[in-house]
């Protein structure tokens, strides 16, 4: 049986030591910072833009409003039953023009 003596002082065994405690030291240090991580995840929050609650107050004042205006649509059966009701072609066709273009 041969002993080999040549490496029995050798820095190979103890540096692979050093780097297996640096390594266990780095996953210890990673996943300490991972359940840090996953503890400020857990902390939600939530903004409401300015837009969002412009909108809130308009569906406030829509559910507020009436849904039809009844005296208005009474006057305008009765004018057409009689025959008052004009229809102005100039002026539907503007009304008609001006919502397109805001449409765009």
């Amino acid at each position: 049986m041969a002993i080999n003596i040549n490496n029995l002082n050798s820095t190979n065994q103890v540096k692979q030591k050093i780097d297996q405690q640096v390594q266990t030291k780095q996953l210890a240090s990673e996943s300490a910072n991972t359940s840090q991580n996953a503890k400020l995840a857990t902390r939600d929050s939530v903004s409401i833009t300015p837009q969002a609650k412009q909108l809130n107050e308009l569906q406030k004042k829509a559910g507020d409003s009436p849904v039809v205006n009844q005296k208005k649509i009474d006057e305008l059966k009765s004018a057409i039953t009689s025959g008052d009701y004009k229809v102005n072609p100039e002026k539907l066709a503007a009304s008609i023009a001006s919502f397109e273009f805001e449409l765009d």
